[in-house]
């Protein structure tokens, strides 16, 4: 009978330290990764894609431009993540509401304040960038309708459960007037005006909610 072919220690902590890299080194670059998406998301809304480069978002993120072709192909390769990242953030935050009608009511009350108006970085992505968004190129925006519709049927899941093309058309009507009163909202000078405007348009969004197209 053969004996067990022995492994020297150093051999069995040599391997297990090179895992242990490869990890760190994944785990890393994730995290790093992470932190430039955050970055480039809210420089993005406060500055628009346009006006924000690549080298601010690095700043912002603690990194040197260097880093930036490790994780991202170009700019456009940025923004098509970060809108994927903010969207998917998005519909985490509706998420974490009651799957009921009251979650919903709640994420509209919540989209459709004034909180939500004055915070632009951290807001949500559609409403600060949609115009530009509408010029980015056809994978761009391939991005963007993906993971928007994640959304929108998460939505929709709330509204006609046993009727779910009728709710997605619905929840697209619904998300679309919500989108629209925040920016205008956000345009206008009138505070007062516009806070009316994101008061009276919760009432008009629950309209929606009880009697649907």
């Amino acid at each position: 009978m053969m004996g067990r072919e022995h492994v020297p220690n150093d051999t069995i902590e040599s391997s297990s330290a090179k895992e242990s890299l490869m990890r760190y080194r994944t785990d890393h670059k994730q995290a790093t990764r992470h932190r430039i998406l955050q970055a480039a998301g809210r420089r993005f809304k406060q500055e628009g894609i346009d006006g924000a480069c690549a080298a601010t978002v690095m700043s912002d993120a603690g990194m040197t431009n260097g880093a930036f072709c490790a994780h991202f192909a170009s700019k456009e390769d940025l923004v098509a993540n970060v809108l994927a990242d903010q969207l998917r953030a998005q519909r985490q935050s509706l998420d974490s509401q009651p799957t009921d009608r009251g979650g919903l009511e709640a994420f509209i009350r919540s989209y459709l304040s004034s909180q939500h108006r004055d915070q632009y970085a951290d807001g949500c992505p559609s409403a600060a960038l949609l115009d530009e968004i509408a010029r980015r190129p056809a994978a761009t925006k391939q991005v963007y309708t993906d993971e928007l519709m994640g959304v929108v049927d998460d939505i929709a899941s709330r509204l006609h459960p046993t009727n779910a093309e009728a709710a997605q058309t619905d929840a697209l009507t619904l998300f679309g007037l919500m989108l629209g009163t925040l920016q205008l909202a956000r345009a206008l000078t009138d505070r007062d005006l516009s806070d009316h405007l994101l008061t009276r348009s919760v009432v008009t969004a629950m309209k929606l909610l009880n009697d649907p197209a």
